[in-house]
């Protein structure tokens, strides 16, 4: 990209995003760093800065509950690279994140060299997870079930899944969306058809089951 890349980085803790923003200077070609400290600011920063190159996004930020947020994000914006930061790197998280869409895994334990390497290979168009560890497979079948499921979903039903998760009404997520309610209506209809569930309550509720660490610190 001739005028450099242009990244968001989504962590609430403003060391940790000057790590990243340091990680990402010496990456090269930089155009801008824009930076959120909890999700609401993080989705204002997406639909503001149209060319996006890359977003870092932390699973364990005020406004969003593990990889609710990330589910989200992915709904509004499907085109833009993702690369979730978190604590938990454990393998399951880590498969978890790549199955629902994101470009890469950054843990908060790598080093400078490694969240270098990984920015670098997801601009190149690579997904960068971390080195020598076996992501194994799902043991969980009703997380397996759900993540298959969730895969089906359009762009638009992720989105308004999203806007469910963060209690959103439908008459708030159309004005959001700018659509009639009876348009929400229908993708709410299927988005619940599509997650086998009765229910927006129990979507959420399905949709809780994918988080990370139900104990985690709020931030």
């Amino acid at each position: 990209m001739p005028g450099g890349h242009s990244f968001v980085i989504a962590d609430d803790h403003p060391l940790f995003r000057g790590a990243l923003r340091e990680a990402i200077a010496g990456a090269g070609n930089v155009a801008a760093i824009h930076e959120a400290g909890d999700f609401e600011s993080a989705k204002a920063l997406l639909a503001a800065n149209e060319e996006v190159d890359l977003v870092l996004l932390d699973l364990a930020m005020p406004g969003a509950s593990g990889l609710s947020g990330l589910i989200s994000l992915r709904g509004v914006h499907p085109t833009v690279p993702m690369v979730v930061i978190s604590a938990h790197d454990d393998p399951a998280t880590i498969r978890r994140a790549l199955d629902l869409g994101a470009s890469g895994f950054i843990s908060k334990s790598a080093s400078m060299e490694e969240i270098r390497s990984a920015i670098q290979a997801v601009l190149a168009g690579d997904i960068a997870a971390p080195v020598g560890m076996d992501l194994g497979v799902e043991g969980d079948p009703e997380v397996s079930d759900l993540i298959r499921r969730l895969q089906t979903l359009t762009p638009q039903q992720t989105r308004v899944l999203g806007m469910l998760a963060e209690g959103l009404l439908n008459k708030q997520i159309a004005y959001e969306l700018g659509v009639s309610e009876a348009t929400i209506k229908a993708h709410v209809s299927a988005i619940l058809q599509k997650l086998d569930v009765d229910s927006r309550t129990q979507a959420v509720i399905r949709l809780a089951k994918i988080g990370v660490d139900p104990l985690q610190p709020p931030g």
